[in-house]
């Protein structure tokens, strides 16, 4: 496990630009709206020939433990406490704050080695207030521009001495899906206040995430890793909390649209996408969107139902939930469906079991010879349909990938052939070959004419 370095600082200084140039992507959001993180974030940082996990913190602020302000300064606080050393962002061009004082004082106090940055000193508008942070006590500053890269080779001479010893030549391998070292890609998507973040918080055993009867609080998505212990094997879970999803007419904030596009990058990278919904008013319309959208992107998708304890007749609404499933969501007929309590974490324990099982399924890959056997007993029993007269012949299938599964048929004149019947093949290979509730595409090509050659010649 490398050792991890804290990034921090009070609102606004640059500490999420400064991860992300570290990680070599932008996986943190970047506003000049200040406050912009909440939620302390992890990445694996890289600076020459030195690796490290670098954490992203919020804002050091003042404020009562109650408020969101106070909450978000106890993710600091654990951050400072895991970290082996801190790297103390103040700004440059703002100078020394009353806030950078107190903070540096705390910091003094941790025993932690820290490193004073004097950040956005491009120019000349940063000379005053970097020569006015010697008085924080915390030693010389470092002259950085995290927006430029400026000052990162003298930030790896500093950090050198502390990272010396956990430098590794590992390289990145590949991995089989079923390796019981692959962490499974779980990201847990849904509307606004839909329950997340307390859903991750409860699945882990602690108070990882920020929440709160805010709507909103979540803007950058987090990753968590974990270990579940299944009936075979661990797991190896990485847990995405993602930022609630609005209707697109109701985004109107650039900070607002930055979290929305963050949450679909991580359903575009994720293997298994939970959808939560509430008990309450399930299946309302940005729900449907939100899982029509991670079906096309190919996810495999479990429905997770929150607040369930707030439903009386439970029996009488889970026919109800899976009918409206199964009619709502025909692609992926059979869709497991996790009723539970977030809050409670009563029934939270049938979730996992939904999100392994379905992605066995989704790397499902069958043999060709079956695939064939069962293509000409589905055409026997059902033929293609004949266009302009002339009959549509299915000649041959197999499977190209998984992931989702992916098939691919020869067929004279695959553009004529019906969309009913293209479903009825999908839901065919469903039934025979027990593929349920994952997306399954089938793509008809036309095949090749043996003698097109001698017609140019």
């Amino acid at each position: 496990m490398s050792v991890k370095i804290a990034l921090v600082g009070r609102p606004n200084v640059g500490k999420s630009t400064l991860f992300n140039r570290l990680v070599g992507k932008r996986l943190a959001l970047v506003d000049d709206t200040p406050g912009v993180t909440r939620d302390r974030r992890e990445g694996e940082a890289r600076l020459g020939d030195l690796s490290f996990t670098v954490v992203d913190t919020p804002g050091l602020e003042e404020a009562p433990e109650a408020a969101l302000e106070g909450r978000m300064r106890q993710q600091t606080d654990i951050a400072l406490a895991e970290a082996a050393a801190c790297l103390f962002l103040i700004d440059a061009r703002a100078g020394v704050t009353p806030l950078d004082k107190t903070f540096a004082s705390i910091l003094r106090a941790s025993g932690k080695p820290v490193i004073l940055l004097a950040n956005k000193v491009e120019g000349a508008a940063g000379d005053s207030g970097l020569y006015d942070s010697y008085g924080l006590g915390l030693g010389e500053p470092l002259a950085i521009s995290a927006e430029h890269g400026e000052g990162m080779a003298e930030l790896y001479n500093l950090l050198d001495p502390f990272l010396a010893e956990w430098q590794s030549d590992e390289k990145d391998e590949e991995i089989e899906w079923d390796d019981p070292l692959k962490p499974l890609r779980v990201a847990i998507v849904g509307r606004p206040n839909a329950g997340k973040s307390t859903l991750v918080n409860q699945i882990i055993g602690e108070n990882r995430l920020l929440t709160g009867p805010e709507a909103g609080i979540t803007r950058d998505s987090i990753s968590v890793e974990w270990k579940w212990t299944g009936k075979d094997r661990d797991w190896p879970v990485k847990l995405f909390d993602t930022a609630g999803m609005r209707k697109k007419a109701k985004v109107q904030s650039k900070l607002e649209k930055l979290s929305v596009a963050d949450s679909l990058r991580a359903i575009k990278f994720a293997e298994v996408v939970v959808l939560m919904m509430e008990a309450t008013s399930p299946f309302e319309k940005q729900d449907l969107q939100i899982a029509d959208l991670a079906l096309r992107e190919g996810r495999a998708l479990v429905l997770a139902v929150n607040k369930w304890d707030l439903i009386e007749d439970r029996d009488a609404k889970m026919r109800e939930l899976r009918e409206t499933a199964d009619r709502l969501l025909p692609q992926a007929i059979g869709i497991p469906i996790a009723a539970f309590s977030a809050l409670t974490g009563a029934g939270i324990n049938r979730l996992m079991p939904a999100v392994t099982r379905l992605y066995i399924d989704w790397n499902a890959r069958v043999k060709t010879p079956e695939l064939n056997d069962w293509l000409q007993e589905a055409v026997s029993r059902h033929a293609p349909p004949a266009v302009s007269g002339q009959r549509i012949k299915l000649r041959y299938i197999a499977q190209t990938k998984t992931r989702p599964p992916t098939f691919v048929a020869q067929c004279t004149r695959a553009e004529d052939l019906p969309a009913a019947y293209k479903r009825y093949l999908i839901n065919g290979i469903r039934d025979a070959f027990d593929i349920r509730a994952v997306p399954i595409r089938l793509i008809l090509k036309r095949p090749g004419n043996p003698f097109a050659k001698e017609k140019r010649r």
